[in-house]
């Protein structure tokens, strides 16, 4: 199977374009935008939609001044007392809008005074229950999303937070947009690290994604990109989390990608470079290219996707329907 006759080449694709879509519309996310007068949001999600919460969290709290909360469903359905949430807004991200246990925590959130917001990729409010039950609907794009791999869509959400940042506080210059749209297009042309790269990932036999703050997010979905489309042995981290432990486990054999926010190594990717030297462990150093942090986030995180899935193909795999895994997953 050719690389472009892969359905998910298709959406990895058609991004740079939906992200330009998005931009187009992004002025209306002020009325959508929802947070409490303290300015204080609480956020959920599954999959590639729980790890853009985390990237939501460095974003908010980083450049918006919004204190963003984790929700973990279970504890909700199994709170013995109701929680106030009044006065509260809830952010609930879902590709599909139909994940039956985000839209049930929502729900009872809302019950408990919570104002609800769905960020998902349905426009089809029929086939969407959770941007009925919110209200309150940021639509990624109107690009159905087929494979199971969320790829493109992932990217509009790692945008939406992005612009909703700048809907808030002001806090990005309107040429950060235009540049990212522009690196989105080169990465994916870019046959990143060659074969000589792919050939090492094929004889590691674990992969690491390290990345700090923004990238920490970057690091945790492109490891589920490769885990979903290529069945390796990948995880990502914090570069912090990985040096409490998680580096421990990698030998000479494996290979790990140190993601960088700027040029010159921040002090705790230096601290984990270190470290992988000192073990014997094989590293990439990912750079953030001309584009400003945190946009620099979005061409890398899609130079990690477009690898994810030659790596799936080199192994004679069908990255767009992986067996036993579900384009919407219901765990509840």
């Amino acid at each position: 199977m050719k690389i472009q006759d892969t359905l998910t080449y298709g959406d990895i694709a058609e991004a740079p374009a939906l992200l330009e879509e998005f931009s187009a519309r992004a002025m209306t996310l002020g009325k959508l935008a929802l947070r409490s007068r303290d300015k204080t949001v609480y956020l959920v999600g599954r999959g590639s939609s729980g790890t853009a919460t985390l990237f939501a969290k460095y974003i908010w709290e980083g450049y918006a001044g919004t204190i963003t909360n984790f929700i973990h469903p279970h504890s909700i359905f199994e709170a013995r007392q109701p929680l106030n949430f009044k006065g509260q807004a809830v952010w609930a991200f879902s590709q599909s809008g139909r994940s039956h246990d985000i839209t049930a925590c929502l729900e009872k959130l809302i019950k408990w005074g919570a104002r609800g917001v769905a960020v998902t990729n349905e426009a089809d409010l029929k086939n969407n229950p959770l941007a009925r039950l919110a209200g309150r609907h940021i639509l990624l794009s109107n690009s159905k999303e087929v494979p199971v791999a969320a790829t493109k869509s992932f990217e509009l959400q790692l945008w939406a937070v992005l612009w909703t940042a700048q809907a808030w506080s002001r806090c990005f210059a309107a040429a950060d947009f235009k540049k990212t749209i522009t690196a989105a297009r080169e990465a994916v042309a870019d046959n990143y690290g060659g074969e000589s790269l792919l050939a090492r990932i094929k004889k590691a036999p674990m992969l690491g994604f390290v990345g700090r703050g923004p990238f920490n997010a970057v690091a945790e979905d492109s490891a589920l990109k490769f885990r979903e489309m290529a069945k390796a042995h990948a995880l990502g981290y914090s570069a912090a989390e990985f040096l409490h432990g998680p580096v421990g486990a990698y030998t000479a054999r494996d290979l790990v990608f140190l993601f960088t926010p700027s040029d010159k190594l921040p002090e705790d990717i230096l601290k984990v470079k270190k470290a992988l030297d000192e073990r014997g462990t094989r590293y990439e150093i990912v750079g953030p290219g001309e584009l400003k942090f945190p946009f620099s986030c979005i061409p890398v995180d899609i130079r990690m996707k477009m690898l994810a899935l030659r790596l799936s193909l080199s192994k004679g795999l069908n990255p767009d329907n992986p067996k036993g895994l579900n384009k919407v997953t219901q765990t509840f």
